[in-house]
């Protein structure tokens, strides 16, 4: 298998030989609802997450393909799907396709997710960008001997989601007639959703949101000295918060729902990058 550097070089030399080209510039991860996008796009690859040595995921709503296409000036890398922390899976699995299209060229990543809302101003349907997280789940991608070829040993998270991105995305946003907000994400790896005294907790330490996924690759991406900016759809009101119980089904149905405005924002901010 060799280790992971090794592995990581395999892949990001596959999406190079499979698209015939040198880099991608940015890659965006499409969470739960969100993979239509690529395939939506005109003159887009697709590449199967297997031809490319990649985790498949299996979580409702996340495919198993990523889309090369070019957006202006810039090549971008679309993974439809990710995998998760509560599939069983390790962290190098978790952060596996995101680190290797870094490798590839992308030197920024685009995270998106549906998360549950736990902001006072943050309501179902509501595109917010993530300012910041908080890790609860006590795992991280980076435990373990460090491989100095991928990043530092102690990487700084001062600002983990890069504040230049937002401003792009602000600006995409208003161009096509939005507004998006901003919040604190806080992650536990699930795969139950949180509990009302877990949204309590997150609320008094400051998050707006609650989620499963995308503080790995947001880790594991900041180590390797790429920007991030994160964009979480919300598809609920958190655990408690609501008169309703929370279901799966809820949140495909409203990511579903958000997809043409997700789209429009796509379009938009991509070429700007």
């Amino acid at each position: 298998m060799g280790d992971l550097y090794s592995r990581l070089q395999a892949a990001a030399a596959g999406i190079r030989r499979r698209t015939g080209l040198e880099a991608h510039d940015v890659v965006v991860v499409l969470g739960s609802g969100l993979g239509d996008y690529g395939r939506t796009l005109e003159r887009s690859q697709a590449l199967p997450y297997a031809e490319l040595g990649f985790p498949i995921p299996q979580a409702i709503g996340h495919g198993g393909t990523a889309y090369s296409a070019q957006f202006g000036n810039h090549q971008v890398l679309l993974l439809a799907g990710r995998v998760h922390a509560y599939e069983g899976l390790g962290m190098e699995a978790v952060t596996f396709p995101v680190r290797a299209a870094i490798l590839a060229g992308a030197r920024q990543v685009v995270l998106t997710n549906a998360a549950g809302g736990c902001g006072d101003d943050i309501s179902p349907g509501d595109l917010v960008l993530m300012t910041d997280h908080l890790n609860m789940s006590g795992i991280s991608p980076l435990l373990g001997m460090n491989d100095e070829r991928l990043g530092p040993r102690f990487p700084d998270m001062t600002d983990v989601y890069t504040p230049e991105l937002r401003a792009k995305a602000h600006a995409a946003a208003a161009a096509v007639g939005q507004k998006l907000k901003e919040a604190i994400y806080f992650w536990w790896h699930g795969p139950m959703f949180e509990t009302p005294a877990e949204v309590r907790m997150a609320r008094m330490l400051g998050a707006g949101l609650v989620g499963m996924s995308t503080v790995p690759e947001a880790t594991a991406a900041r180590h390797m000295g790429a920007e991030v900016l994160g964009l979480s759809l919300c598809t609920n009101r958190a655990a408690g918060l609501s008169a309703s119980r929370l279901s799966a089904d809820e949140v495909i149905e409203v990511a579903n729902a958000a997809a043409d405005r997700v789209r429009a924002l796509f379009n938009q901010l991509l070429p700007v990058l």
